[in-house]
């Protein structure tokens, strides 16, 4: 049911490499050879999907500060920190590293449904979920976006503040 890269291998191959290089794959070729085994370009899609909702905490930080210092369940917090001299940038810092880490355990979730806390009268008795892959048509391929967290910081975007700030970073 699922296609992969077999039938015209190289051509394939070559061609999801230009498609993952247009969306900023750092190892376009990595992710389109694995292409064959996982539904690798819906995976980087979805994932490149998750870094621009991260990253907009960052890029758009001075516009969300200034709105939550007027109104917003945080504004308060907001309103603080602003005085004790943290800058917009900043708190884009910390909202972006705590966006990261909610998208990792989301991710995580959507692989293990058994994973979060359920009452013991309801256990074993509640349905799972999964991500499934569509073709160009919307059509379903019978492949799934699994283990997503694994690949959420591989495919973060290398711009020259994240390459900045994770070369040399062991984490």
């Amino acid at each position: 049911m699922g296609k992969g890269v077999e039938e015209g291998e190289g051509e394939d191959v070559e061609r999801l490499t230009r498609l993952f290089e247009v969306l900023g794959a750092e190892d376009a070729e990595g992710w389109a050879e694995a292409e064959r085994d996982l539904p690798q370009l819906a995976r980087y899609r979805f994932l490149r999907m998750v870094w621009q909702d991260i990253d907009a905490w960052t890029t758009t930080a001075p516009d969300w500060v200034a709105a939550y210092r007027r109104e917003g369940v945080a504004g308060g917090a907001v309103e603080r920190a602003v005085r004790l001299g943290v800058t917009p940038d900043e708190l884009g810092e910390i909202a972006r590293e705590v966006a990261r880490e909610t998208a990792f355990a989301l991710l995580q979730g959507m692989d293990d449904p058994e994973r979060g806390e359920v009452p013991d009268e309801v256990e074993g008795r509640l349905p799972g979920w999964f991500l499934g892959e569509l073709s160009e048509h919307g059509e379903p391929t019978g492949r799934v976006l699994g283990a997503l967290h694994e690949d959420l910081n591989e495919a973060e975007p290398q711009t020259p503040t994240t390459r900045t700030r994770t070369e040399g970073d062991e984490t």
